[in-house]
């Protein structure tokens, strides 16, 4: 009612969030399907990561060769959690920032961000992002050299790429640097093969010798 003494007064409707660097599908799956396609081909995997993993990747490769982005990231999600299964090998730095664990149910008071303001929360999102991007990249090109695949001419954007976080934060400008390796990574880095359990055929039987 009109005037009640207890009622708390109307909050003013935030106005959204526009990210600082216009992101489109594409772009936003390609940045982690190609550093996954490095995860899935580390030595821990000796050359035929688990069908349970390869699945959700193909689903994304998928998905992003016919252009359904949406759809890629959708996989990638899941190949995210897969990642973080205890079953698997545990990933090393800084590929282990592809994991995503589910959290258990916790009070919102719990999350040290809680009542920041969104814009800043935004902020903080898109650096650790950046931040995670840099290590992939710099770790997908070093991994790629090491494994016959040449990617040493991306290393001077990579680098780039970090003076201009360290100087700049998250601009465009850090993005043309970074993406180009993630677009070489697809071209040129062999997308990993699925584990084939080859079952040993039994034995002929000896031919019987007849007697003459």
């Amino acid at each position: 009612m009109p005037g009640a003494p207890n009622r708390p007064p109307p909050k003013d409707p935030e106005a959204p969030v526009v990210p600082a660097i216009p992101e489109t599908p594409e772009r936003l799956a390609l940045r982690r399907l190609a550093p996954s396609r490095v995860a899935l081909r580390l030595d821990q995997w000796k050359g035929a990561p688990n069908s349970d993993l390869l699945t959700p990747f193909d689903k994304a490769e998928t998905a992003y060769i016919a252009g359904d982005y949406v759809a890629a990231l959708q996989a990638l999600d899941q190949l995210s959690i897969r990642f973080a299964e205890p079953r698997w090998p545990t990933l090393p730095e800084p590929f282990k920032r592809l994991q995503v664990r589910i959290p258990p149910p916790m009070p919102p008071h719990w999350d040290p961000e809680h009542g920041m303001a969104v814009p800043e929360k935004e902020m903080r999102r898109a650096r650790r992002i950046a931040d995670d991007q840099l290590a992939l990249a710099r770790a997908s090109v070093g991994w790629a050299n090491a494994h016959g695949t040449n990617l040493s001419s991306l290393a001077p954007r990579v680098e780039e790429a970090a003076a201009l976080l360290e100087s700049e934060g998250v601009v465009a400008g850090f993005y043309d640097r970074v993406d180009p390796v993630w677009l070489a990574v697809r071209e040129q880095v062999q997308r990993p093969a699925n584990a084939t359990v080859a079952r040993a055929a039994p034995a002929a039987a000896p031919e019987e010798v007849g007697e003459a």
